[in-house]
């Protein structure tokens, strides 16, 4: 895709907007995909002006949503995952990651973005012994998730689920609760079931991320940057998995976070179990 326009092949070109940036596009950008359009890459381009350790943050993200899936389904030997604001697949996608420990892992994936249903066929291919599926709907409507049929006929809400829930709630504004979202989320996975989250903040690069932050409101994708103790509200009720909420960098790090600075990640990480 690129920096041209899709070719006529099946694309829903009616219901996306490439005259505007959007978050999964930029995120794809930044990352070195190919699912973006021109207005994203000026979007990401001008963000990384403004920061330029985003790509590195952006990054140690999507790091820790592997190592969290990986330890959920190798320690906690958890086999079914929902995942929200799932976004443009990146290989390794949570099922792969998933079912490259446990081959018969189920995996809902939700987004509301018709390009993210566009390229769904990487997130629908899954190991035979397990199952994908893909729900279109918003975070801001759990009941639309829940009740979806694809979800229903997915997973087993008898037996624990890991609801992920990376790099979305910074999209969301007071007015939608996203912490009474996530609790609406979990009221019906069962006792074992586990929440993974990565959460914007400002606290350790203030100016910097600010800067992208305007820059993100500037077109139209207002952003809600969160404190320490905001991002613990999401785990009240919950038994947070150590070292509990950290930099991304620093939940159980691997080699590649060598030489991360602080400074340069701008997203809490934890994970926590439902009791």
């Amino acid at each position: 895709m690129g920096d041209t326009a899709l070719p006529d092949n099946g694309w829903p070109a009616d219901r996306i907007d490439t005259a505007n940036a959007h978050s999964a596009r930029i995120y794809d950008y930044i990352l070195g995909g190919k699912d973006y359009y021109p207005a994203d890459k000026e979007a990401g381009e001008a963000m990384t002006r403004e920061w330029p350790a985003l790509p590195v943050h952006m990054r140690a993200n999507r790091d820790f949503m592997n190592r969290a899936v990986r330890r959920l389904a190798e320690d906690a030997g958890v086999r079914q995952f929902l995942d929200i604001g799932t976004g443009i697949p990146t290989s390794p996608n949570l099922h792969e990651i998933a079912q490259a420990v446990a081959p018969a892992s189920r995996v809902v994936y939700v987004d509301n973005d018709p390009i993210v249903l566009t390229l769904s066929q990487g997130l629908l291919a899954s190991a035979p012994e397990g199952r994908t599926a893909y729900v279109e709907a918003d975070f801001r409507d759990p009941a639309a998730i829940l009740d979806a049929p694809e979800l229903r006929g997915t997973l087993d809400l008898s037996r624990p689920v890991a609801l992920t829930v990376i790099a979305i709630v910074h999209f969301m504004l007071d007015a939608d609760d996203a912490v009474g979202v996530v609790r609406r989320l979990l009221e019906p996975l069962p006792s074992g079931s586990y929440l993974a989250m990565s959460i914007g903040t400002a606290d350790f690069a203030p100016a910097e991320v600010g800067r992208v932050a305007r820059e993100y409101a500037a077109r139209d994708m207002p952003m809600r940057l969160r404190t320490l103790a905001e991002a613990h509200e999401f785990f009240d009720g919950l038994d947070l998995v150590e070292p509990g909420v950290v930099q991304v960098h620093k939940w159980h790090p691997d080699d590649g976070a060598q030489g991360i600075r602080d400074e340069d990640i701008a997203m809490y990480g934890a994970v926590a179990r439902k009791p």
